[in-house]
């Protein structure tokens, strides 16, 4: 029921939104955090959040702080893979997304076992207890699901290369091509490929109402962890948090096989806005794969590592080195197995027609507001740890 004067929300058709009970597995994290704090700050819905951590939506958790959501938002700390619990969350949800994963890049040629495991072991009872129960599912799958592109196989000079369709990833067109099977980066994307098949299937033949998310490099702050100060000194986070880190610490940026990849990448904001409207407009989205990314933003890691060091210095005041990277082999960063994909570009024809949205933030306004963010949060913290006096015998 709407509070009286409550301007009542409507969906993609026109029709009023029903305050919902969500369970959101791996709540804690980058994307759950900032899904929480959409669905507190302007929704009805109730957020039935999981995770082992809840370091990043201690915010919304604080009852004392008199926030009008705080009883919409419950955190229930359990790890999926043992705990009987889950079952009953689901069961008495309307909607459950799945964002539970290993997803670093580091892990998966170095812990190939916990990557199959994390995204396609643990994802099946979830699964399973959304067929069961009859509830409707949307899962985080990712962009890496495409492997390397068509074009890549293609003599570097061929004119094909340039072609859309050979580089172009498209949801209901494009083959998953990966590597070899000592290429064991490629667990990860193989063990959601997996996953996205049995929900596929589930919807198929036993009526399971799903939708799948792919992102494509969705940063912004929160993302990851600095090494040393909230996380691991020997973790290796992804692309945006590594340069943070050597940014932060005025090391150069490590460019892995000369930075030569290319990526496109979506402001968090508008990757949470797509998500809302896959929450909200059940009849457009289930069935659907989604790319959920920017194609306006696409640059080289090595384009990318160029403009952050320009921004960065923009926004802490300090000029940067004279020699801000540094080329460095796969092999040497991310050790034995590792491989990678080319290109990674989305085509959005299904979520524009489904869900009529697209991204809106620059790569320079998204890298600018996502740097202020981290030299406000971490700068002070890396120069008392690198000033602390070395202690000897």
């Amino acid at each position: 029921m709407a509070v009286a004067g409550e301007t009542v929300r409507l969906d993609l058709d026109g029709r009023p939104i029903k305050p919902m009970t969500i369970c959101m597995i791996g709540a804690g994290g980058f994307i759950g955090s900032h899904l929480c704090e959409e669905l507190m700050f302007h929704t009805q819905h109730t957020v039935l959040a999981v995770d082992v951590y809840d370091d990043k939506i201690r915010h919304l958790l604080e009852p004392e702080n008199g926030h009008p959501w705080s009883s919409r938002i419950q955190f229930h700390r359990l790890n999926i893979k043992h705990d009987s619990r889950l079952e009953g969350l689901i069961k008495i949800s309307d909607l459950t997304i799945n964002l539970a994963a290993i997803c670093t890049p580091a892990d998966y040629n170095t812990r190939p076992l916990d990557t199959i495991y994390s995204n396609f072991i643990d994802a099946l009872p979830v699964v399973k207890y959304c067929v069961e129960n009859d509830k409707r599912l949307i899962h985080f799958s990712t962009c890496e699901i495409y492997g390397k592109t068509i074009g890549w196989f293609l003599p570097k000079d061929h004119p094909l290369r340039k072609e859309p369709e050979y580089y172009m990833l498209k949801e209901d067109e494009t083959p998953c091509i990966f590597g070899p099977i000592d290429k064991q980066r490629w667990s990860y994307a193989c063990a959601k490929q997996l996953i996205e098949r049995l929900i596929y299937a589930e919807g198929a033949e036993n009526g399971l109402k799903f939708s799948i998310v792919r992102p494509f490099n969705w940063i912004g702050p929160r993302m990851d962890f600095i090494p040393g100060v909230d996380g691991p000194s020997e973790g290796v986070p992804r692309v945006l948090a590594c340069f943070s880190n050597n940014l932060l610490r005025r090391e150069k940026l490590k460019l892995v096989d000369g930075g030569e990849s290319q990526r496109t990448f979506i402001y968090i904001k508008d990757a949470i806005e797509a998500v809302l409207r896959m929450i909200e407009n059940p009849d457009r989205a289930s069935g659907h794969i989604f790319n959920v990314g920017n194609p306006n933003n696409e640059v080289t890691v090595r384009q990318l590592a160029a403009m952050m060091t320009e921004i960065y210095a923009k926004v802490s005041g300090e000029p940067a080195l004279d020699e801000p990277t540094v080329d460095v082999s796969s092999q040497e960063f991310y050790g034995e197995g590792y491989d990678d994909s080319d290109k990674r570009i989305p085509d959005m024809t299904i979520i524009k027609k489904q869900l009529e949205w697209e991204p809106k933030t620059s790569l320079f306004d998204l890298l600018e507001t996502t740097l202020t963010y981290q030299h406000k949060t971490y700068a002070e913290a890396i120069k008392r740890a690198t000033s602390k006096p070395s202690t000897t015998n």
